[in-house]
């Protein structure tokens, strides 16, 4: 029976609590919250994409104004506490202390400070981002036959989700906030099938048609204008060197109207794949190719066999 061995299986599971892979939260402290980080990817789109989300702007007596006036100081408030929980928990400085982090007004002033510096600098970003969007959705409209319409896209294709979460914690990363822009690219990958890392740089009408399974590096530089289809990774030749490789170039770089089809990988820090060139799918690249080239497998053979042939 269950409660005979649970006294057996509680000590046995808090042995393992010795194990170094083991990670306590630090007394006092706490991490971000997934739930509060999800909800305010929910409230950016409604801001950046109005009406496709929720009911605003659809009566003439709704102001614009108001509206994203409103949603953006929620969403600056729940952003400042999720920052400050994020960098007092990474704050050497205060390692030990206990009952910090908890909420703004029990965080050291420099944290308090620092939380609020980035998100004055996040939210000048916001249109910025919105623009680059807005390409994005142009981009993929332009690229996808089945697509019925561009409001289609925005209300319904993963691919341009996965972009915009992407989009969002693109800035927080380069605005060096821990923790949550990895959060918020988890949430993409969890939803969509398609990992972004956070450090990536992805120029204007980027494109991912299908998605699933699309992986992208956290140092992939991409041009403007690039095409990816499902099952494409850019990525790193070999991660033996692990945490000694941090901040090392090693995905590729993408050059200005470049198109990769499914299942393809591209790997490497030093491979660049020159402007115009096309990447056919299932293809293994690890080396650099120039402009307007065109990439495949050679003879690459496939055998169809009747049901009624023997081996």
């Amino acid at each position: 029976m269950f409660g005979d061995n649970l006294d057996r299986i509680v000590k046995a599971i808090e042995k393992n609590y010795e194990a170094d892979e083991i990670f306590f939260t630090k007394p006092g402290l706490r991490f971000p919250s997934r739930t509060v980080i999800k909800e305010m990817l929910k409230k950016l789109r409604r801001v950046i994409f109005p009406g496709y989300f929720g009911a605003e702007m659809l009566s003439p007596k709704t102001s614009p104004e108001y509206f994203i006036g409103e949603l953006l100081i929620q969403i600056e408030r729940s952003l400042r506490e999720q920052i400050i929980i994020a960098l007092t928990y990474t704050d050497k400085s205060i390692e030990g202390r206990q009952n910090t982090g908890l909420c703004g007004e029990c965080a050291p002033d420099h944290i308090t400070q620092r939380a609020a510096d980035v998100c004055t600098a996040f939210f000048d970003e916001l249109p910025a981002v919105q623009r680059k969007l807005l390409t994005d959705v142009q981009a993929i409209f332009d690229g996808d036959p089945a697509a019925q319409s561009k409001e289609d896209v925005i209300f319904s294709y993963p691919g341009l989700y996965a972009i915009y979460v992407y989009r969002l914690a693109n800035v927080l990363y380069k605005l060096d906030v821990p923790i949550i822009p990895r959060i918020m690219t988890e949430l993409a990958h969890a939803g969509t099938g398609i990992d972004i890392g956070a450090g990536a740089e992805i120029g204007e009408y980027f494109c991912i048609d299908h998605g699933t399974g699309v992986v992208i590096g956290e140092t992939t530089v991409i041009g403007d204008h690039v095409k990816v289809y499902q099952g494409v990774t850019l990525g790193a030749l070999s991660t033996r060197g692990g945490q000694r490789l941090s901040g090392v170039k090693r995905h590729p770089t993408i050059e200005d109207d470049v198109t990769i089809y499914s299942n393809a990988s591209v790997l490497g820090g030093e491979t660049v794949i020159g402007k115009g060139s096309v990447i056919a799918g299932s293809t293994f690249v690890t080396f650099s190719v120039p402009p307007h080239s065109r990439v495949a497998v050679k003879e690459q053979e496939i055998t169809v066999r009747q049901p009624n042939e023997r081996d």
